[in-house]
């Protein structure tokens, strides 16, 4: 497997640094982007296994622009291939996709474009690449590079198998002398095997680059009343986007259903969705018209929104992988993510019911034991990055990472040795009663004592550890048998009906007596988010107004015309001419002819009213949950703070009135002193605190029933947001 310092000189070629500037607006390659090119143009097979946001795409993109002929990319999402292409039409790189999605005459129209040479790009889904028409004119077309993105989907032990891949060989056997580049986030060693195995790869040059998302940080929060954990942590940071992914259908509509209800703009996406509607979504998502998508595992695979701040799973994903890819569409932009997992032991039978339906034992079975590693992962008290990378194959060296719950809030640990004893002692018993191992279930409900007909009919009630464990509850139990696996002591077999059995250390443990640490259960603290780069955040604000103006008058999501990354440069070093601008990240030559002019006299008008700021060193990061106020509303805020009220406000700035009490909302948030008697007078104070000490305090529409039409839902926010300790506490 090929590394950046096995691999940082290549071949002699002319420079591509030229084209990356001219497109992209890039003055340097990521890590083994080069190298993968420079094979490619080579005529190599390339595995390529890049994590997200390290640059895949421009991987094939790139050669395409270099050389004459079409590059034909397999992708398996419909709105994959939109976006990508919607970003190249955007630099002046002419690209097309055929898809399901386009009206014939649409369809046909592109096809005689292809039979013109018109593009250097075609995006095609496997289904639509093995019809025997399509394989006709692909022989007339005759493409110079096959890229299959998405290829973990070819082996059964990916995160998101699709059989239609396994297809793909037979294009392989059609274009025997057409290069392969295979690509994808996330494979295991045996994945890696299989996409190179079963995609025939002659030779390939395979490139594995670190699976350390270093922006990113991880934590696992025990799931207790999870929409009002939900809330918590969305109220903590009111202005940024995030994806929350759920399990079930039924979840994702009832959960964007109560956050709205809440005040947080969110919409749901499930493959059981109208097309249209999830298209309508997706879009709302990608334009920044709502906040959250709620979403099952449809949502997400390929969508390029590079300033998602946040993953929330709300509930168990399947396997790691599924886990590493979804937390991995936050920070893309390489500004810092937060990815919070939410878990309950109780989620992983929901997947083992959904896992005992499939009809394949072999698919199952590694289903099963992908549930496991998922499951240790969530409950393990070691560095989560840590585990991360050694599923993946590669070790990280640091004992602290400093951005995961259990490295910034270590966990205690007890002497667990007499527990440990217990139940290993519980194992080989009933083994040697029966004949036959058991599951951790049963060896829980005999530790505790249970009356059930099975521990009746197979006589463990008669066994020495019979109810020897009445001081933990069976919950407690479980976490120690998960504890006692993880540390290897244990085996939990993936079949149908999982058992457990003492490993070759534990039977040395349980017979040596040999002291055992545990580790105790998670506390899950809030954790600081990593610090970014200092920029001028009222400027930013401005900018990404601007942005947003611009994206919608060209019908397309605002990242395309810049990213929060560029925007953040420009805010950051008040580019004053198009020299300066086309320094910025991401400014090639269209959008420097496009876009430079508006943005400069942007920054220019700012500048007028404002003074320059200089960012030599780093800001001191703000207490959990507070955040900087933007110019709108802290305008809010003075103002009210002069004694004008909410209808004043409105009426003057020409804002509804909703909109104010959004501000005033994240004026509290953030900090800021705002004086409930301005809006309410202390009889209606106690009312709102009665009406909420009723229904809860994250159930603001079942408060807003209780009071009636003499309150407003604004005002109600506002005030939950001034007694959020209250609130707080009323959750825990």
């Amino acid at each position: 497997m090929t590394t950046t310092s096995e691999r940082s000189a290549t071949e002699a070629a002319p420079s591509l640094l030229p084209t990356l500037q001219r497109y992209f607006g890039f003055t340097s390659f990521r890590p083994l982007q080069e190298e993968i090119i420079r094979d490619t143009l080579a005529g190599r097979d390339v595995l390529a296994i890049l994590p997200t946001g390290a640059g895949k795409s421009l991987c094939y993109q790139l050669p395409a622009l270099v050389r004459p002929g079409l590059t034909l990319v397999v992708s398996p999402l419909i709105a994959l291939m939109k976006d990508q292409v919607d970003a190249l039409q955007a630099i002046d790189v002419p690209a097309t996709f055929l898809n399901s999605s386009l009206a014939p005459e649409e369809s046909r129209a592109r096809l005689r474009g292809l039979h013109n040479g018109q593009y250097r790009l075609l995006y095609v889904a496997p289904e639509r690449l093995m019809l025997p028409g399509f394989l006709s004119d692909l022989h007339t077309w005759r493409p110079n590079l096959l890229a299959i993105d998405e290829a973990h989907c070819i082996s059964e032990w990916g995160h998101d198998f699709r059989p239609e891949y396994r297809q793909l060989a037979d294009v392989r056997a059609l274009f025997p002398a057409v290069p392969v580049m295979a690509l994808t986030a996330t494979a295991t060693s045996r994945v890696r095997e299989d996409i190179a195995g079963l995609l025939r790869l002659r030779d390939p040059r395979s490139y594995l680059a670190s699976f350390n998302r270093l922006n990113l940080t991880y934590r696992v929060l025990a799931k207790s009343r999870p929409f009002s954990q939900v809330m918590d942590f969305l109220q903590a940071r009111p202005r940024d986007s995030g994806i929350v992914y759920c399990l079930s259908r039924n979840t994702t509509e009832s959960l964007a259903e109560r956050l709205n209800a809440n005040g947080v703009t969110a919409r749901p996406y499930h493959a059981g969705l109208p097309p249209e509607t999830r298209s309508r979504h997706q879009e709302m998502f990608l334009r920044d018209e709502i906040r959250i998508i709620c979403a099952t595992i449809a949502f997400g695979m390929g969508v390029n929104k590079p300033n998602v701040r946040f993953v929330l799973h709300y509930d168990l994903p399947k396997s790691v992988e599924a886990y590493y890819q979804e937390t991995g569409r936050a920070g893309r932009d390489g500004l810092p993510g937060e990815c919070l997992l939410l878990f309950n032991p109780g989620d992983a039978v929901k997947h083992g019911q959904f896992i005992d339906e499939k009809p394949d034992p072999q698919q199952a079975q590694a289903a099963r034991e992908q549930l496991q590693r998922i499951v240790q992962y969530a409950e393990s008290a070691a560095c989560r990055r840590s585990e991360l990378l050694r599923y993946f194959g590669e070790e990280f060296l640091q004992q602290d990472c400093g951005a995961c719950d259990n490295c910034l809030s270590p966990r205690g640990t007890f002497d667990g040795t007499v527990a440990a004893q217990k139940l290993m002692s519980c194992v080989h018993r009933i083994h040697d009663k029966s004949g036959f191992s058991v599951g951790l279930g049963h060896v829980t409900e005999v530790l505790t004592g249970a009356d059930t007909e099975r521990i009746r009919r197979w006589g463990h009630n008669q066994l020495s550890t019979y109810g020897v464990g009445k001081e933990h509850s069976r919950q407690e139990w479980t976490a120690i048998g998960h504890e006692l696996v993880r540390l290897g002591y244990l085996r939990q077999t993936a079949e149908k009906f999982s058992v457990l059995e003492l490993t070759p250390e534990g039977r040395a443990v349980l017979f040596q007596r040999t002291p055992v640490t545990l580790a105790k259960p998670a506390v899950a603290p809030e954790a600081p988010s990593a610090a970014a780069s200092a920029y001028d955040d009222a400027l930013f604000e401005r900018l990404r107004q601007l942005r947003k103006r611009l994206a919608d008058e060209r019908d397309v999501p605002a990242y395309i015309v810049f990213s929060d990354v560029a925007l953040r440069q420009m805010a950051r070093e008040y580019p004053s001419s198009e020299r300066e601008f086309s320094r910025v990240s991401g400014v090639g030559e269209r959008k420097l002819r496009e876009f430079s002019a508006v943005f400069l006299a942007e920054i220019a008008s700012y500048l007028r009213d404002n003074p320059r700021r200089a960012f030599a060193v780093e800001p001191p990061q703000p207490p959990p949950g507070a955040r900087d106020l933007g110019d709108s509303p802290r305008e809010t805020l003075r103002r009210f703070r002069a004694g004008q009220s909410v209808n004043q406000i409105s009426q003057e700035r020409g804002f509804v009135t909703s909109t104010i009490y959004g501000h005033l909302t994240e004026a509290v948030i953030a900090g800021e002193t705002v004086e409930l008697g301005q809006l309410l007078t202390e009889e209606q104070q106690a009312l709102i605190a009665t009406a909420f000490q009723q229904t809860g305090w994250g159930n603001i529409t079942g408060a807003k029933e209780l009071l009636g039409d003499g309150f407003d839902y604004g005002q109600l926010r506002v005030f939950r947001a001034a007694h959020g300790q209250d609130y707080r506490q009323s959750r825990a």
